[in-house]
């Protein structure tokens, strides 16, 4: 899949709206927590601003539901943006409303305005038209470098490329590398090619699952979701999380990935706990026999063996989802074994974005990774073979 190149695009001396991703986590104290999101925005920024352009930029942070909302100002981002740009950023006081249409009307060759949070505008999720067409008015061209929301068919993402033709749009270098690198990663990976899926439920990776099972040769299940397998395969899991209505779906993936012979990997052993709780008292058991009140919150010890042992010789890592509740440390060492293993391995790694980038950012293990996307959803719906809403006016057409 070819996307229309920012590099073909007559940029010089125009005005270029860029729709980035800025939804960045902020702590108890205002402060941005992990600035990844900004930093993987700035070159697209600067080779505009080096093509002579008045630079737009739109993000959305949060979700304040349509209604202008402090808390979900994007002032601490404008705050971060100045610091990597080195220049001025001037935040708007609206989104398209007064400030923000005479401010962008106004903006000179190489300065940077940042509308307020798009989400402060109900026709920002409704894909509204005329949200699109007031957004589209304020600039020459568009560029869309916010990967981690283009699976949402939304006004900024979706919207707004109907407003522009060909000659006047295209994908920002996030965007077109985040596509590039998961496309060759389904369609010519290296190998063996191994999975490790995680996360709390099956429902949210089922399709996702179905799509890799051609694709890759062996496939780890960790996190909430191995339960439903475990209790498919008739063990005792307590009282661990499942999806009682997804078990014959659990017993088709298993029964596929032995048709193609992948090796599927299940939990076996976790820790196991009374309650999700720093205090509780937590045990190793065998997937077999979690004791009734109980509940698997983290792979064992013999797991994570079984799951490197699995993982020695594999030349492509693609880990999206957690092992266990690593929020809380008491559940947090099988997700951090496996990270520390996959990072100091010789494959190229690429973790897909959400949780699992923000659980290698904990570890310390993110530079040591190939690729971490910057998109949980985006990068599911693409592993589920979907194309998203974001990037199908990007493709280029032959």
């Amino acid at each position: 899949m070819e996307l229309l190149n920012i590099k073909n695009l007559d940029l010089a001396e125009k005005k270029v709206f860029i729709r980035c991703d800025f939804n960045v986590p902020i702590d108890e104290f205002g402060n941005i927590s992990d600035d990844r999101r900004i930093r993987s925005a700035v070159s697209t920024i600067n080779y505009c601003l080096d093509q002579d352009c008045a630079v737009i930029l739109a993000s959305h942070f949060g979700r304040p539901k349509g209604k202008v909302d402090e808390k979900y100002s994007l002032a601490p981002v404008a705050l971060r943006l100045q610091q990597l740009l080195k220049r001025d950023v001037t935040l708007a006081k609206d989104v398209v409303g007064e400030d923000a249409t005479s401010k962008a009307q106004a903006l000179a060759k190489h300065k940077v305005l940042l509308l307020e949070n798009l989400r402060f505008e109900a026709g920002e999720t409704e894909n509204s038209e005329e949200f699109s067409a007031k957004l589209a008015s304020m600039a020459d061209f568009y560029i869309n470098d916010a990967f981690g929301v283009s699976h949402r068919a939304h006004a900024s993402v979706h919207g707004i490329t109907k407003h522009f033709d060909n000659a006047h749009k295209a994908a920002g270098f996030l965007l077109d590398r985040e596509i590039q690198y998961f496309g060759k990663l389904i369609n010519n990976p290296v190998r063996p090619f191994a999975a490790i899926v995680g996360g709390s439920k099956v429902s949210g990776k089922l399709e996702a699952l179905t799509n890799l099972l051609p694709k890759v040769d062996k496939i780890f299940i960790g996190g909430g979701m191995a339960f439903t397998f475990l209790k498919q395969m008739g063990y005792d899991i307590g009282a661990s999380l499942v999806e009682d209505d997804l078990l014959e779906d659990a017993q088709h993936v298993m029964d596929e990935a032995k048709r193609l012979g992948v090796k599927f990997y299940l939990p076996v052993d976790v820790i196991a706990a009374e309650k999700f709780a720093e205090d509780a008292v937590s045990k190793i058991v065998t997937a077999q026999e979690i004791p009734d009140e109980w509940m698997g919150l983290d792979i064992g010890p013999a797991t994570v063996r079984l799951y490197r042992e699995g993982l020695n010789d594999v030349q492509t890592v693609l880990w999206n989802g957690p092992m266990g509740v690593y929020e809380m440390e008491k559940f947090a060492r099988g997700s951090s074994k496996i990270a520390h293993f996959v990072a100091d391995s010789y494959a190229t790694t690429v973790v897909g974005g959400g949780d699992t980038a923000d659980l290698v950012q904990r570890v310390g293990v993110d530079e040591e990774m190939s690729f971490i996307s910057t998109g949980g959803g985006a990068s599911l719906e693409l592993l589920e073979g979907k194309i998203l809403p974001g990037v199908e006016s990007l493709i280029k057409k032959d």
